[in-house]
C-alpha cells in the first residue's frame, strides 16, 4: 500500500487462500519465540487467514492478527488468544510499546516500508524483533516444475503484479533498517495430492486476474500435463 491505499490483490479468492495456503514450518516459529525479550504478545501482521497467526499463537500467550482485507479476516481462523481484526500495516491497534514481536509473512513487498516500519518501533518493546519472511516458486519435481514454470512466467506471468518481483528476489532488495541476525536455515515443505496442488496455484493473485481479463481459467491449460507427470 502506499499512503492511506490499499491494494487488495486477495479478496476475490480469500476461501482459496485460507483452504490451499501451505503453513510454515515450526522451526521458524520456535526460533522466533526463542528471540526474547518475553512471549506475552505478537503482531502478526497482513495475516491473510491466519497461516503464520495459529502457529504463533503455541508459543505466545497473545497473538494479534491484523490485515488490511476484511475477506481475509472474514476468512481467518485461530485459536482463542488469537484476536483477528482488520487494520492497515501502519495503522495497528496495538499500544506503545506493547509487543516481543512484528511478524510479516509474505507480505512485506505490498507495505508503505517507511510508515509500516515507524508503526514497528512505536508498537515494539525494547529489545524485541521484527521477522520478514517469503516464499517464492513451488518445486515439486523436474516434468512437474517445467509445466509450472511455463504457468508462472507464461500464461499468467503478465498478471502478477510488479510487487511480485520483491517476493523472487527474497526481499533482498527492499529496505530493512533494523539490524539483521544471523538465522537458520528452514524449509517450507509439503505432502499434497493433485487437488491440493491445484487449489494452492488457484489462490494465486495473477491466476484471478488472468481470469478477470480473459474469462477462463489458466489452471485448465496445464492441468493435465501436470496430472499425467
Amino acid at each position: 500500500m502506499t499512503g492511506s491505499s490499499f491494494k487488495d490483490h486477495f479478496s476475490t479468492q480469500s476461501d482459496s487462500y485460507g483452504k490451499f495456503r501451505p503453513e510454515y514450518p515450526e522451526k521458524l516459529f520456535e526460533y522466533l519465540a526463542s528471540l526474547g525479550p518475553g512471549r506475552d504478545l505478537v503482531w502478526d501482521c497482513a495475516c491473510g487467514t491466519g497461516q503464520a497467526s495459529r502457529s504463533l499463537a503455541h508459543y505466545f500467550d497473545q497473538v494479534m492478527a491484523t490485515d488490511g482485507s476484511r475477506r481475509q479476516i472474514d476468512n481467518a481462523r485461530g485459536p482463542d488468544n488469537v484476536t483477528f481484526q482488520v487494520a492497515l500495516a501502519h495503522q495497528s491497534p496495538l499500544a506503545d510499546h506493547s509487543a516481543d514481536l512484528v511478524t510479516v509473512a509474505q507480505a512485506l513487498h505490498w507495505f508503505d516500508l517507511e510508515a509500516f516500519y515507524r508503526e514497528v518501533r512505536r508498537v515494539v518493546k525494547p529489545g524485541g524483533h521484527i521477522a520478514v519472511w517469503s516464499y517464492a516458486v513451488t518445486s515439486v519435481s523436474p516434468e512437474i516444475d517445467e509445466t509450472i514454470g511455463e504457468l508462472y512466467n507464461g500464461l499468467i506471468g503478465s498478471y502478477w503484479p510488479p510487487e511480485r518481483a520483491h517476493v523472487e528476489k527474497g526481499y533482498k532488495d527492499l529496505a530493512f533498517p533494523f539490524e539483521a541476525l544471523q538465522v537458520p536455515d528452514l524449509a517450507m515443505s509439503v505432502q499434497w495430492n493433485f487437488e491440493q496442488l491445484m487449489g494452492y496455484f488457484g489462490s494465486w493473485s495473477a491466476v484471478a486476474r488472468y481470469k478477470d481479463a480473459l474469462g477462463h481459467d489458466p489452471l485448465q491449460l496445464v492441468e493435465n500435463r501436470i496430472l499425467a507427470a
